[in-house]
């Protein structure tokens, strides 16, 4: 399993619209074969910052099965609008589980 870690930026004055947007988006990740999991956290520094952390079968499965399919449409149809940066996407592995 691996995890796709978003960095995404938004307004300060759309916060809870993106929350609420996010929320509404979250089942099409639920739907999405390969997703385990998904979850949007705020950087606490810096309002209007926030990382979407999923949980996925392999990279393929989110970067092919997910992007090609109509949850991706929806997702970004949901929460596109109040990017207000393109967002910053990668994949991290496990190296070490301390505990």
């Amino acid at each position: 399993m691996i995890h796709e870690v978003a960095e995404l930026t938004v307004t300060p004055q759309d916060m809870r619209a993106f929350e609420q947007a996010v929320k509404e988006a979250a089942p099409h990740f639920q739907a999405a074969d390969g997703c385990h999991g998904m979850r949007l956290e705020k950087v606490i520094e810096q309002p209007g910052q926030y990382r979407l952390i999923v949980a996925w079968d392999s990279v393929e499965a989110h970067m092919m099965t997910f992007r090609e399919s109509a949850g991706f449409e929806a997702w970004r149809s949901l929460a596109g609008p109040f990017f207000a940066a393109p967002p910053k996407v990668y994949h991290l592995a496990l190296a070490v589980a301390g505990f």
